[in-house]
């Protein structure tokens, strides 16, 4: 399984949460797409994550095979997508004059993962995830949305929840063990 995260605006703090509510040991693959990276110094969101998990944080820069317990971070500039067990980079094409990466990567995860993919939208401010979201679980994904009232801003996660595709989740500290008994179940 590969868990598509999407956080923008106010998403390190449910990013960091996320992962310090993992279990140590999980058979899955983490692929963080962050839609304002300008916002956040990639070496240190790199290193902040890694402090957060025992599992490899790596930014991807280049194309890379996808392994289980591993966490990808999307680099600036670059949109990342998933096709079979790859992870592809190439240059942002900005949708409409804005930047929408989440939703190229949750697209992409869908497409190759189907009914294997999970896509989750943390906090964040305008819509990107929701087109996104909306493909993972129509293509038989697992699909969470982090509750609008515990996000820093909640345009986001609301966008994702109006699409009727995300499970509204109460956590995130919630959002991570759902998606580990996903795997299990």
């Amino acid at each position: 399984m590969v868990v598509g995260i999407g956080a923008s605006a106010g998403g390190l703090n449910a990013l960091l949460e996320f992962f310090e509510a993992l279990p140590a040991q999980i058979s899955m693959a983490f692929v963080v797409v962050v839609g304002h990276l300008a916002s956040y110094p990639v070496s240190n969101l790199t290193d902040l994550l890694q402090k957060q998990t025992e599992m490899p944080v790596l930014q991807v820069t280049q194309p890379t095979a996808v392994e289980p317990a591993h966490v990808y971070l999307i680099a600036p500039s670059l949109d990342l997508t998933m096709v079979g067990g790859y992870l592809r980079v190439e240059p942002s094409q900005p949708e409409e004059g804005r930047r929408a990466a989440i939703d190229v990567f949750f697209r992409t995860l869908a497409e190759a993962h189907r009914e294997r993919a999970i896509g989750i939208v943390l906090s964040g401010a305008g819509s990107d995830g929701s087109a996104g979201i909306s493909r993972v679980k129509e293509m038989g994904g697992i699909t969470f949305a982090q509750d609008p009232a515990e996000a820093e801003y909640d345009s986001m996660p609301r966008s994702a929840i109006a699409t009727g595709m995300a499970r509204l989740r109460a956590h995130r500290r919630e959002d991570a063990a759902a998606a580990a008994r996903s795997v299990a179940d």
